[in-house]
């Protein structure tokens, strides 16, 4: 059965056009060399999203197509006139719903944000509008970024690409489901709680969380304090990821806490002998984190192509009670979330408007004293410590992206799983907090399906600033098993 849906989805990939299943490296030099034009690039997208957004609900604040025609043509004119102004020359991108652009409304997904149009750049984006892209719209997320399911009250749900009675993961939701379904060449995200390698799991492509501060944050709000979440970039291959990742990272001097990086973007960069490297397999922490069974064999399973990359692959623990690091995440994300939404709180109107979760996350962050604020941020240290320990015996370390396969779009979070319950919203994705508490670079990688037709990703986790050695063992394993070359099982209700 599975099977007969995927020679259907190939049957459906088939119907696309062209341009829009091309890799956004292979789109870039096929407009540099003006073998297509970027007016034909933005037409053959905007098609193809009337056509399967309404499938996933994945792109929001789409601009009216006479204007992002005109933009193109714009730039086919510089183009012409011998003007190149970077490798996103006329592609079209979308960004995430949380990040500022120039001209796009940023409604973070609540009624209580304002739909004007921004008035500035973050500072990844502004990048990436000097790059030459053209920006469509934006991509769903969750409430404020909060629970890995792209829901909200402004735009509804976002839905899986291989199945749409599934989540499509959050906060980054739009911009997985966005990739999977070929509406972006290439998107970027944030990740605090796996929310750029959640819905890459989900989606089937590849999520990278840098090493903190490799990408500015900002430049607006508080600078110092919020850095358990980062931007990042997405893609369907490793080359695009770390493309992206290029022209996204590096010094900003109104960022203080960025720095330079590694990556310069060049794809031949990325290739390398992995011959006698060192991968430890974190599993499920010793039984600690419940998974369901048929992730945790699809990500064993995978295991072997770090083998035939001529890695040795061993078992692992960190020496750390993992329980304790729940508690220190709890601390450090009640805090911060509630300093964020702590003026919609204190407001009885606006308070209504927050979700459930959301008012929650601030009511436990006013019973925190400055006490357990520094006690959890000692244990962040020693957490630290412990995987930097570990690292003195392993190159990279590895961990399943998520501990479930994407549940009902119907359901807000799930209460169980693997015959545990929940006691939080979000402690389903209990996985991913350890390389975001530590500040370490972090990357899904596809790891295929299981027999309910759903994809499902592994975490490739590197030590502090090694985000290249991480993009390249991926692209090494990308080189086994192209896995986001499958075709989203949605596009056949799509496109027949």
């Amino acid at each position: 059965m599975i099977e007969a849906k995927r020679s259907q989805a190939i049957q459906g990939a088939e119907k696309m056009h062209p341009l829009v299943t091309l890799d956004a490296l292979a789109l870039s030099a096929a407009i540099r060399s003006k073998e297509v034009s970027c007016r034909e690039v933005m037409q053959a997208y905007l098609e193809h999203i009337e056509k399967v957004n309404p499938h996933v609900n994945a792109i929001v604040s789409l601009r009216p197509a006479e204007e992002l025609l005109d933009e193109a043509k714009r730039a086919d004119q510089l183009l012409a006139q011998g003007t190149y102004l970077g490798w996103m020359h006329g592609m079209p991108q979308a960004p995430k719903d949380l990040a500022s652009c120039k001209g796009l409304p940023t409604s973070k997904g609540s009624p209580l944000s304002s739909m004007e149009p921004a008035l500035s750049d973050a500072t990844c984006i502004a990048r990436v509008r000097a790059a030459g892209t053209i920006f469509i719209g934006k991509t769903n997320v969750s409430e404020f970024g909060l629970g890995s399911n792209s829901y909200n009250p402004v735009f509804g749900v976002t839905r899986n690409a291989y199945d749409s009675t599934r989540i499509a993961g959050g906060s980054s939701g739009g911009a997985g489901a966005a990739l999977a379904m070929r509406m972006l060449p290439v998107a970027d995200g944030s990740d605090m709680m796996g929310s750029l390698r959640n819905p890459a799991a989900f989606n089937n492509v590849y999520g990278f969380r840098p090493t903190q501060g490799r990408v500015p944050y900002g430049s607006g709000g508080e600078l110092f304090l919020q850095q358990l979440s980062t931007e990042g970039p997405m893609g369907r291959t490793v080359a695009d990821v770390a493309r992206l990742f290029a022209t996204q990272a590096g010094y900003d001097s109104s960022c203080p806490l960025s720095g330079d990086t590694d990556v310069t973007g060049d794809a031949e960069q990325l290739k390398r002998d992995f011959k006698g490297a060192r991968i430890g397999w974190l599993g499920n922490y010793d039984g600690y984190l419940p998974i369901e069974e048929e992730v945790m064999v699809l990500c064993e399973a995978a295991l072997s192509d770090f083998a035939n990359l001529g890695c040795t692959v061993e078992q692992c623990q960190p020496d750390y009670p993992m329980e304790k690091l729940w508690e220190t995440w709890l601390v450090h994300r009640q805090w911060l979330v509630g300093g964020n939404l702590s003026t919609y709180f204190a407001n009885p109107a606006q308070r209504g408007l927050l979700k459930p979760e959301a008012q929650w996350e601030v009511e436990s962050g006013l019973h925190l004293k400055a006490a357990d604020v520094f006690r959890a941020s000692v244990a962040r240290s020693d957490w630290y410590r412990a995987i930097h320990k570990l690292f003195e015996q392993f190159d990279y370390l590895l961990l399943p992206s998520a501990q479930m396969f994407p549940f009902d779009a119907a359901t807000k979070w799930p209460r169980n799983v693997a015959g545990r319950e929940m006691d939080t919203y979000h402690r389903w994705m209990e996985v991913v907090i350890g390389p975001t508490l530590a500040g370490l670079p972090a990357m899904s990688v596809p790891v295929g399906f299981g027999t309910n037709g759903l994809p499902m990703g592994m975490q490739i986790i590197g030590p502090a600033r090694d985000d290249k050695g991480v993009l390249q063992l991926a692209y090494a394993l990308e080189g086994l098993r192209a896995w986001s070359a499958q075709a989203p099982l949605a596009v056949i209700d799509a496109l027949s």
